[in-house]
């Protein structure tokens, strides 16, 4: 009797593992959608920065800056998109 009680036991840790999980996963895929808010409102203020630039050094500042927030941006799109995260579905 003992093995089936234990049995039930770990069939109950199982669901709330499974729970858990299923919470942090959600929590990551916010964070996602929140990091990919982030970098495009970066890559705009670049984008921006880059169309000011007036000095040689603030142009090829620019340049760099835009580039890599552009990067980061694609690369955290490429990411949701790969964890098949709808961002127009997010904020429901």
């Amino acid at each position: 009797m003992k093995p089936a009680l234990q049995s039930t036991s770990a069939q109950d840790k199982k669901k709330v593992l499974t729970k858990l999980d299923k919470e942090l996963i959600k929590k990551d895929k916010q964070m996602l959608v929140a990091e990919i808010r982030i970098a495009h409102q970066s890559w705009l203020a670049a984008q921006a920065h880059f169309e000011f630039a007036v000095e040689k050094g603030q142009v090829d500042y620019a340049i760099y800056a835009l580039e890599a927030a552009e990067k980061r941006f694609e690369m955290l799109i490429k990411q949701a998109k790969e964890l098949r995260i709808n961002l127009s579905d997010s904020d429901h």
